[in-house]
């Protein structure tokens, strides 16, 4: 079902390479951020039980303080950092490091948010589905085991009633917490020309949406893993989305994601 990965055209931001330590596992945890500074830090400090099972990469957008220090996370067990200079947001920033995972010949990775919103501790989780054979594994904070504190009540609904329903119904399977970022993906899928997530059309938050539908349509297997996602008590919420104007835009990005408006040309 894959091919090779010179076989597939791709269509990536331009980025900065900083290799700290070479490959030393099969399996990456991707980590894109931008400006999460102390957050991220904390992420890393609570993230150093994987040295020797899944390296860490950290994809920087363009971050105006530490996140994208290689000298600052060199100390705290990344393997390369990753600096974008072409355009784009979040799914450009994906695309970089799945860019530069396919290169490096990881047979799959876990994609998690830089905010500290996530518990780390549910990546084993991740890698054992991607050992048995799953292609695409998606966090959850609603089924049994998963938990979830001080989520806003906006995006609670927004997840119930909009989100999860129109991607599940796109993808034919049923997801339960499709805004979370916290997701495993296998190598094959990466590389499937039918999936062709390296263009440029994905370059704001549609490559989320556009794997969780495309995947299990072209019947690769899926499932969902309990996670544990916790926005802080007080203060603002972490996120890149604000206002009505963003949600919006979220909205027709879902629609032409659930309506295959994404998939490659046949």
């Amino acid at each position: 079902m894959a091919t090779a990965a010179k076989e597939i055209p791709r269509e990536v931001p331009a980025y900065r390479t900083h290799e700290i330590r070479p490959r030393a596992t099969k399996y990456a945890v991707l980590i894109p951020v931008i400006n999460e500074g102390e957050r991220l830090l904390g992420q890393l400090r609570r993230m150093q039980f994987l040295q020797g099972v899944a390296d860490i990469i950290i994809g920087d957008g363009g971050s105006k303080d530490s996140s994208g220090d290689p000298a600052v996370l060199a100390e705290l067990g990344v393997r390369t950092v990753l600096v974008k200079t072409g355009p784009g947001k979040l799914s450009a920033q994906m695309r970089m490091l799945l860019d530069y995972g396919v290169n490096q010949g990881y047979e799959g990775f876990v994609f998690i948010d830089g905010n500290g919103k996530d518990g780390v501790d549910a990546i084993p989780s991740f890698l054992e589905k991607l050992d048995a054979g799953y292609d695409y594994i998606q966090g959850s904070r609603y089924i049994p085991g998963g938990e979830e504190i001080n989520t806003p009540w906006d995006r609670k609904i927004g997840v119930a009633l909009l989100h999860a329903p129109l991607i599940s119904i796109g993808a034919r399977f049923r997801y339960t917490d499709t805004t979370n970022g916290f997701r495993g993906i296998s190598r094959r899928v990466v590389l499937d020309p039918k999936v062709l997530p390296f263009r440029d059309v994905f370059d704001t938050y549609n490559l989320h949406y556009y794997l969780s539908v495309r995947i299990p349509r072209l019947g690769y297997k899926v499932t969902e893993v309990p996670v544990r996602r916790a926005y802080p008590a007080k203060g603002p919420t972490p996120s890149k989305i604000g206002g009505f104007g963003g949600k919006f835009a979220i909205i027709k990005l879902l629609v032409k994601a659930a309506a295959g408006q994404y998939n490659p040309p046949a």
